[in-house]
């Protein structure tokens, strides 16, 4: 077996891919709520890496929600609802063991929970400095022609910038959350042809931010929300479709 370690004896982040197997082993549920993890010794033998860089790793998975840990008993894993989802981490893991349609449905529910309210906010919060960075993310998008993924990471600062326009702190995890959640998102419906439309959705809640007209804002949002799920679909039912 080949160790971890072995690989970068000296790397202070062999704890970091430690957790990231641990961690992905208990969404994927090789390790199930209520179980308890293995010993110390056995995971270190298992992953092949030192106590200390195990030690760092489960309290890291602490510190996320995914276990806890009390003497006599061993380290046990929690249940999902005690789960930090909005860690980059762990929504990282979901992605990477969720089917893409379950993916696709939550994030579609969350967005629609979220955005329009968060653009209705943004069009009455947004200051000087949040008109200029979204007027630059859009121009970005614009500019990104027929390339995908300068137009995803355009995309992408666009609607985070949404969130951080609200002002208000409790929305901005979200922002942060679909920076990493909406790029497999984004990068199936940059293979459509509804960029031209989809260039005019966003210019239209752009517009409804920067006047200060928070119900033209919402209702952007919803519009913009309703075809990009269509968008999505329609490419998803495409005769070829090959997965990004």
């Amino acid at each position: 077996m080949t160790s971890l370690e072995t690989l970068g004896v000296r790397n202070p982040k062999i704890h970091l891919r430690v957790a990231d197997q641990l961690g992905l082993s208990i969404l994927r549920g090789d390790f199930r709520p209520g179980d308890i993890l293995p010993p110390e010794r056995t995971l270190c033998e298992m992953l092949g890496v030192s106590r200390t860089a195990m030690r760092e790793a489960i309290r890291g998975l602490i510190a996320k929600g995914l276990i806890d840990s009390r003497p006599k008993i061993g380290t046990r894993v929690r249940h999902p609802e005690y789960w930090n989802h909005l860690d980059v981490d762990v929504l990282r893991w979901e992605i990477e063991i969720s089917d893409t349609e379950t993916y696709l449905k939550k994030m579609f529910q969350l967005r629609h929970a979220t955005e329009p309210a968060a653009s209705a906010i943004a069009a009455e919060n947004a200051d000087r400095h949040d008109h200029i960075r979204l007027q630059s993310a859009f121009d970005a998008m614009v500019a990104a022609g027929s390339n995908n993924a300068l137009w995803v990471e355009a995309d992408l600062v666009f609607h985070k910038s949404i969130y951080l326009a609200t002002h208000n702190e409790f929305f901005w995890p979200i922002g942060q959350l679909f920076s990493v959640a909406l790029k497999e998102m984004f990068r199936i419906a940059a293979l459509g042809s509804h960029r031209p439309r989809a260039i005019g959705e966003h210019g239209d809640l752009l517009r409804a931010i920067l006047e200060g007209k928070p119900d033209l804002a919402r209702a952007a949002a919803l519009t913009l929300l309703s075809n990009a799920a269509s968008d999505i679909r329609s490419i998803r039912q495409q005769p070829g479709y090959n997965p990004p």
